[in-house]
């Protein structure tokens, strides 16, 4: 028994804000603006996160570039010397450190191609959204331009009808005036008349 009335009582809010809904379109729209712009924001922050990833990438590549032309650097002069054990020690340094720049560009590769991904989605979502939200703005003018129109063509066909409405309201003022201006015009002429004498 609780639940229907709990069904009903449901049923009735929904009625209600359907009903709220209906009549002021206008404020739907601006909700759903303020919505999107929620939504971007915080899609904006954590497109903010992944680019600050990428960054720490692109400087860890940067760091191991130099690393790599150091090692080799030492390695080659150290062969040069002779010293074949800081060379072989060097080459080993050097080979990790390649390893570590391959691993890494292909993190920032791929890190890349996702940031752009994220972007181009987040465009065409945005885009989207304004396209529908200008469209609803389009359809509403239309609509209380329509509605304003019917309005007005109801008001003609009220005053053309002979019988009943407005039209014979209108109808029966218009002798009452008439009825009054007459009235007023012969007592305006008999007391002209009366001055006269």
């Amino acid at each position: 028994m609780w639940r229907r009335l709990v069904n009903l009582f449901r049923g009735f809010v929904g009625l209600f804000i359907s009903g709220l809904e209906r009549q002021n379109p206008q404020a739907l729209i601006e909700v759903e603006k303020e919505n999107l712009r929620k939504q971007i924001a915080r899609f904006n922050d954590n497109l903010a996160t992944h680019a600050g990833f990428c960054e720490r990438l692109m400087r860890q590549v940067k760091n191991l570039e130099t690393q790599e032309r150091d090692l080799a650097a030492k390695a080659a002069a150290n062969l040069k010397v002779g010293n074949r054990n800081a060379a072989g020690q060097y080459a080993l340094q050097l080979k990790t450190v390649k390893e570590q720049l391959d691993e890494n560009r292909k993190q920032l590769e791929a890190a890349e191609s996702t940031y752009k991904k994220l972007v181009k989605s987040r465009d065409v979502s945005v885009r989207d959204a304004q396209d529908k939200i200008e469209k609803l703005k389009r359809m509403m003018t239309e609509t209380e331009m329509l509605e304003a129109q019917a309005e007005l063509q109801e008001m003609v066909t009220g005053m053309g009808t002979p019988t009943g409405g407005s039209g014979d309201t209108l109808n029966r003022v218009e002798e009452y005036l008439t009825e009054r201006r007459d009235k007023a015009a012969g007592k305006a002429r008999v007391a002209a008349s009366s001055i006269d004498t």
